[in-house]
């Protein structure tokens, strides 16, 4: 058996190893780095895929969601509302831009933000609604785009672990997870569904004028050369980067797939111990991409598993073992421990297995069986 992996870009890597090293070896000898031709493909080509009218490129996640702020004008004070359990550049970026950042408690079943939470923290001073599709999840957008639209609130979607993701209206309409909101963010972070070899992101809208004042405020606020129309920032996809995300993109259903089904395999042999609580997820849909593959451990110790699974030499992760409303960064008198009890459960109970992929039968059944054998003493 094959050493088990957290995320296996190694593996990965040697399916599409010759064009990758093409498409990098074209830019080393055209020396187009920054903004080339591959960039420009990458954008047009991920347009295409996820059906939306503008993608803005940039040089990560973080910035992806610092820049769709910015460009919405949210003022010092606005308030924006987002989910207590989820990875701090949410947050981290509401605070630097002094926005008020409002945390709410999420789903007990899918980990996403609480429609009902989002509807009891709205205030006059609320501006944005931040939905995080969470380890790959798609949120309750058609919800939570019906309560932005009765309040008049933006809808800036994190889709930095959904990339692919499909979400399905009650009319029967889908569209991709990113393609929703009034602007979304995503990261190519190389442990991403799709990842580069560095660092990347980009933001999506359909609203071309937000995209025009995005892409100014990527490039130093600048639409001509040195005239600065609007306070931006540096932030690029290098077109390296950019080259190795077209070989990617092609294949990111493909990839989706294999995650989904090594999902279905640990479910099928988990999904019946009383411990275990696996993810929830439909069948028919492709609302769940599986950038984790995340258990909850019930009425057993979850922290002696880790240390159990790790001793065998099968990576797993706490995602995430502190709620932002505790971090002592974001601790904030307004929130009362009794706003967020589904979080304050989860972080004691999340384990997330090795998901990627390049998962094999043999390592999901070692996974699998090593977790019953520890959770039967």
């Amino acid at each position: 058996m094959r050493k088990i992996q957290m995320v296996d870009l190694k593996s990965q890597y040697e399916g599409i190893k010759d064009a990758v090293n093409v498409g990098i070896q074209e830019i080393l000898e055209n020396s187009t780095y920054i903004n080339g031709p591959e960039v420009h493909r990458f954008q047009a080509n991920l347009e295409q895929y996820l059906g939306v009218k503008n993608v803005i490129p940039c040089a990560n996640g973080t910035d992806a969601l610092q820049i769709a702020m910015m460009a919405l004008g949210l003022k010092p004070g606005d308030e924006v509302i987002t989910a207590d359990f989820t990875f701090a550049a949410t947050v981290e970026v509401i605070a630097l831009l002094q926005l008020t950042p409002v945390l709410v408690d999420v789903d007990p079943a899918t980990f996403n933000i609480s429609v009902e939470a989002i509807r009891k923290a709205i205030t006059p001073k609320t501006k944005a609604i931040v939905p995080v599709h969470l380890f790959g999840q798609v949120a309750p957008m058609e919800e939570i785009m019906n309560l932005a639209k009765e309040h008049g609130l933006y809808v800036i979607e994190d889709d930095a672990q959904g990339i692919g993701a499909d979400y399905t209206f009650s009319d029967g309409t889908v569209k991709k997870a990113g393609s929703i909101g009034h602007v979304a963010a995503t990261s190519f972070f190389p442990s991403k569904n799709l990842g580069c070899y560095g660092d990347g992101g980009a933001i999506f809208t359909n609203d071309d004028e937000l995209a025009h004042t995005i892409r100014g405020i990527v490039n130093h606020g600048m639409y001509e050369r040195y005239h600065h129309d609007v306070v931006g920032v540096n932030s690029r996809l290098d077109s390296i980067q950019a080259a190795v995300l077209n070989v990617k993109l092609p294949k990111l259903d493909a990839y989706n797939v294999a995650r989904k089904n090594a999902a279905k395999k640990y479910s099928s042999a988990l999904a019946n111990h009383s411990n275990i609580i696996t993810p929830v997820f439909s069948e028919v849909e492709n609302s769940h991409v599986f950038h984790q593959y995340t258990l909850r451990i019930v009425d057993a110790d979850r922290n002696a598993l880790m240390q159990h699974l790790q001793s065998l030499e099968i990576p797993c992760a706490i995602y995430y073992p502190i709620p932002l409303h505790k971090q002592k960064a974001y601790i904030d008198v307004r929130y009362k421990e009794e706003d967020f009890p589904i979080t304050n459960q989860l972080v004691e109970e999340v384990l997330s297995l090795p998901m990627h992929s390049e998962l094999d039968d043999d390592q999901i059944e070692f996974i699998t069986s090593s977790i019953l054998a520890f959770l039967k003493k």
